[in-house]
C-alpha cells in the first residue's frame, strides 16, 4: 500500500470526489468498508479533510475521514428515516444570501437558517442581494432587524457589482457557502467574485415567484486571496438536524440572552407567568416576526414551503 496522502474535497457528484492534495488533484471513491451498512449522515463531504490511497493515473479511493469541526447540514427530505444530508463540512463562515426582491423574502426560512448556523456554531453573515430592483432603503426595512440582534448584514447586487468587494474581504482565508432558496442570486454572485467561473444562473418563474435550481453538483471554488467559497444546491427546505425543541430557545441569540431570567426553569416562552421573553415581546424589546418564527419552529407547525 502506497503512503496516504492528506487532501481537501472540493467537489462531490454521482459518488466520486475530487480530492486536492499537494501533489494535485485526484478522482477518489469511498473506500467499501466505510460504505457498509446504512449511514445516519453523508459519509464523506465537500469541505472534508481525508485521507486517501493515490494511484499513478490520479485516481485513489478515500481510506479515512478526519474529524470535522463544523457541519452545516439538514434533515434529508423525502425519505422515510432519519439521515444528515451535508451540505459542506468545516465551513467557517455562512454567507446566507437572499434578496429583497423577485423572489420576495421569507423571513421565516432565513430564521431557520439561523438556527442551523448557531447549531452548528457557524459564524453567519447575511447578505441580501438585488437592491438594484428594490433600492437599499426597502431592502433595510425588512433585513435590519437582524442588524438589530448582532448579524451583520451587506447589501448587494450580483447586477450591479455593489457590495462585491466588501463580500470578498470576508471570504478570504476562510472556507465559506453561500446558502439559500433558489433564485436569490447565489451563483451570479460567485460569477462577480470569481469572474471567468461562468456559473449557469436561473431566472425566478413567472407564476411560482420561485427560482428554479441551477447548482447540480457540490463543490468548492478556491479564491486568489486565499480561502474557498462553496457553491450547494439551492434549498426550499432546510429541515433541522437533531435539535429538540426545547434546545431551539438557545439558537435565537436574542431568546438565549433572556431564558435565564424566566421563572421556571423549563419555560417554552409560549404561555408560562413570569416569563422574561413573552415580557421581551410584549415590549417591542423582541422582533414579533422573529417570536413567531421561535413559536412555529418549537411547536412543529412551520411549513416553508408555503412562504417562498
Amino acid at each position: 500500500m502506497t503512503e496516504l496522502l492528506q487532501g481537501l474535497v472540493i467537489r462531490t457528484q454521482a459518488g466520486y470526489q475530487d480530492v486536492k492534495t499537494e501533489s494535485g488533484i485526484y478522482r477518489c471513491r469511498l473506500r467499501g468498508r466505510l460504505r457498509k451498512g446504512r449511514a445516519e449522515g453523508d459519509l464523506v463531504a465537500v469541505g472534508d479533510q481525508v485521507l486517501i490511497d493515490p494511484l499513478p493515473d490520479m485516481t485513489g479511493s478515500i481510506e479515512e475521514v478526519l474529524p470535522r469541526k463544523s457541519v452545516f447540514s439538514r434533515q434529508l427530505s423525502g425519505v422515510n428515516y432519519e439521515y444528515q444530508q451535508i451540505i459542506l463540512a468545516n465551513a467557517d463562515l455562512a454567507m446566507l444570501v437572499f434578496s429583497c426582491t423577485s423572489p420576495e423574502p421569507s423571513l421565516r426560512m432565513l430564521d431557520r437558517f439561523l438556527v442551523v448556523t448557531e447549531r452548528a456554531h457557524i459564524p453567519a453573515m447575511i447578505i441580501v442581494n438585488k437592491i438594484d430592483l428594490c433600492g437599499i432603503e426597502k431592502a433595510r426595512e425588512v433585513f435590519s432587524l437582524y442588524e438589530d440582534i448582532g448579524y451583520e448584514v451587506l447589501y448587494v447586487s450580483a447586477e450591479t457589482g455593489e457590495g462585491v468587494e466588501e463580500i470578498r474581504f470576508h471570504l478570504a482565508g476562510k472556507i465559506t457557502t453561500l446558502a439559500g432558496p433558489s433564485g436569490v442570486g447565489k451563483s451570479s454572485l460567485i460569477n462577480q467574485i470569481l469572474p471567468g467561473i461562468e456559473l449557469e444562473t436561473g431566472d425566478v418563474g413567472q407564476e411560482s415567484g420561485r427560482g428554479r435550481h441551477t447548482t447540480q453538483v457540490r463543490q468548492l471554488f478556491e479564491l486568489p486571496e486565499s480561502g474557498y467559497i462553496a457553491d450547494v444546491p439551492g434549498l426550499r427546505t432546510l429541515a433541522l438536524w437533531d435539535i429538540q425543541g426545547e434546545e431551539l430557545d438557545a439558537y435565537f441569540i436574542e431568546i438565549a440572552a433572556l431564558v435565564p431570567y424566566c421563572q421556571f426553569n423549563d419555560c417554552s416562552h409560549s404561555h408560562e407567568p413570569g416569563c422574561a421573553v413573552r415580557k421581551a415581546v410584549a415590549q417591542e424589546d423582541i422582533h414579533p416576526g422573529r417570536y413567531d418564527s421561535y413559536l412555529k419552529l418549537r411547536f412543529g407547525s412551520d411549513d416553508l414551503e408555503e412562504d417562498e
